[in-house]
């Protein structure tokens, strides 16, 4: 899995991440598509199992780590797989002869060596060939796609190319299937500010006027709107609207079934009629909490009535973030250096506090930082860089959060500063004595100079392992309690397990059914099944890895006639 704080990534992904957001919107590439590369109105499906069902596959947010990415695309690829639901009954069902990615297919930012390594070669482990027909391949971008101006995605996905089997069609990076009996699926592509762009709404809008009025719509989106705007307080500004635009203006209450990623877990809200709005990001990118953010209701009267892993399951997992050293050690050098240049920066005698004089010890700390100009400037950027990241959830208790933790740490580092220099000089009784008046030792400048480095050398450790634990305090309370970090508290622990797809059946009789396909936890080791190309290269051999099961039953997605024409239609 991606270590989002080790060091060198997080440098790397805040680079990504101010780089396409100020070039992002200057230099679009969805204008250039529209010019350059032109596209059928949509691709067509409706003809094909005349007498059966068919079957399509929706995955999103893969491209992390070997065994979580490996796993699902292994489940996919399958020819069949019999799934059991929550009442014990036997659910057969089919790969799908689509494969609709929907939303950042690689971590932690677009390149081909990232695709490549963390896209292709599991995905071509699991499947490298397929028998006719094969079945194509359909991909939307998300903002890790997104970071590299979409370069890599458009010669990975709209190049008419063979991937794992499957053959790639679009030319763009948003499309449209028209599947049988009157479902279409739309593909949007909403940028890095959920903007869908003028010639994307009048490409969709030409695609709206081949459907009929009993035409039922599968939506996906990278990002889930629905989520966002119930959780989050702003004003709605033009992005926002040019989206909802086309959802209620262009395609109208067509739309039946709602899909997206980005929140790497499994969310299902329902409302009155039936209609669904699932998010699914669990193709092998790390967990998301199902507790935070909390949406039990939409603004637009949908309903929660599941989630994966449940939300008691997500708070009990917030809490491994006591032992973030464990999961991130790297995150424990720069604590450990953090903590040390504040001690560095404060430094004062304090050596001669006893254990139960610590309250002496801080206040001899806080006056020399009073005295020093530049370690009061040091200490008060520490409280205004936790301040910048505190959470935005917060509201107006951003600036309070921000306050405390950095308290806490700077708090906490004159302590184990103590601590070291204490142990140092009562514990190793090293430079136990100085000369009255002075800061140097009876002993001599050796004692002085092993007394410094010993004094150092623990309070970096002692920051290497206090400090992880004090942010992951931070993050757990954050979370379980304001709902607030909810991204932070999960990059930091990588898990792969609670892992996500979605398989779609659409019966003769016209019937839409979602299996949600849920693994608990993926397996860590594998085994060679020599095979060939038609089947996967590997076959779990963790006994502790859990079977594939149904999250819920069966979603049944009954098309009902439109009650009204979209509002262009009626114009």
């Amino acid at each position: 899995m991606v270590r989002w704080l080790h060091p060198s990534m997080l440098i790397r992904t805040g680079l990504d991440a101010l780089v396409a957001a100020v070039f992002g919107a200057r230099a679009d590439h969805r204008l250039i598509e529209a010019v350059a590369r032109p596209q059928a109105p949509y691709f067509d499906y409706s003809e094909e199992s005349p007498e059966g069902d068919f079957w399509l596959d929706y995955v999103a947010d893969t491209g992390d780590g070997w065994n979580s990415t490996y796993a699902v695309a292994r489940l996919m690829a399958l020819p069949s797989l019999e799934l059991p639901g929550p009442d014990g009954e036997q659910h057969p069902t089919e790969r799908g002869r689509i494969l609709v990615l929907g939303g950042d297919e690689v971590y932690p930012g677009a390149s081909r060596e990232n695709y490549e390594e963390r896209l292709v070669l599991p995905y071509e482990e699991a499947l490298s060939r397929t028998e006719d027909p094969s079945p194509d391949l359909f991909a939307i971008p998300g903002n890790h796609d997104w970071y590299d101006g979409l370069a890599s995605f458009m010669r990975l996905f709209c190049a008419n190319r063979w991937l794992a089997g499957r053959r790639t069609r679009q030319a763009r990076s948003y499309f449209a299937l028209k599947l049988p009996r009157n479902w279409w699926l739309i593909g949007t592509d909403v940028q890095l500010n959920s903007d869908i762009d003028v010639p994307q709404v009048e490409y969709f809008r030409q695609v709206a006027a081949h459907m009929k009025p009993d035409d039922r719509i599968i939506l996906c989106n990278a990002e889930p709107a629905w989520i966002l705007a119930a959780t989050q307080k702003r004003h709605r500004g033009y992005l926002e609207n040019n989206l909802e635009y086309l959802q209620e203006k262009v395609l109208g209450r067509r739309i039946s079934l709602f899909l997206a990623g980005d929140l790497h877990h499994y969310r299902r809200h329902e409302d009155e009629e039936g209609r669904q709005k699932i998010t699914a990001g669990g193709g092998g990118a790390f967990l998301h909490p199902t507790h935070a953010p909390a949406a039990p209701q939409l603004r637009d009267g949908y309903l929660l009535r599941k989630s994966f892993p449940d939300e008691n399951t997500s708070r009990r997992l917030t809490r491994k973030n006591l032992l973030l050293i464990r999961h991130s050690p790297l995150f424990g050098l720069m604590t450990g250096v953090l903590y040390l240049v504040l001690a560095l920066a404060a430094y004062t005698e304090i050596g001669h506090y006893g254990l139960l004089e610590w309250q002496k010890a801080l206040v001899a700390v806080a006056a020399s930082v009073a005295s020093r100009p530049w370690s009061l400037v040091l200490g008060l950027g520490t409280i205004g860089g936790l301040i910048g990241l505190a959470d935005g959830a917060f509201g107006r208790g951003r600036v309070l959060a921000g306050t405390l933790h950095g308290l806490a740490h700077i708090i906490t580092a004159a302590l184990v500063a103590w601590g070291s220099v204490y142990l140092t000089v009562s514990g190793l009784g090293i430079c136990p004595e100085l000369i009255p008046g002075t800061e140097l030792c009876v002993d001599g400048w050796r004692q002085l100079w092993a007394k410094f480095l010993l004094s150092c050398g623990f309070t970096f450790l002692g920051g290497f392992l206090v400090g992880p634990f004090i942010m992951g305090l931070y993050l757990t309370v954050s979370l379980n309690r304001f709902g607030a970090h909810s991204n932070e508290a999960f990059i930091s622990l990588a898990l792969p397990d609670w892992k996500n797809f979605l398989r779609l059946r659409i019966a003769r009789d016209g019937e839409l059914t979602v299996f949600p396909v849920g693994l608990e936890r993926v397996p860590r080791r594998w085994k060679e099944t020599r095979a060939g190309p038609y089947a996967p290269a590997w076959e779990p051999d963790d006994p502790r890895a859990t079977p594939p099961v149904l999250i819920e039953q069966p979603i049944r997605v009954t098309p009902r006639r439109a009650e009204a024409q979209p509002a262009e239609e009626a114009a």
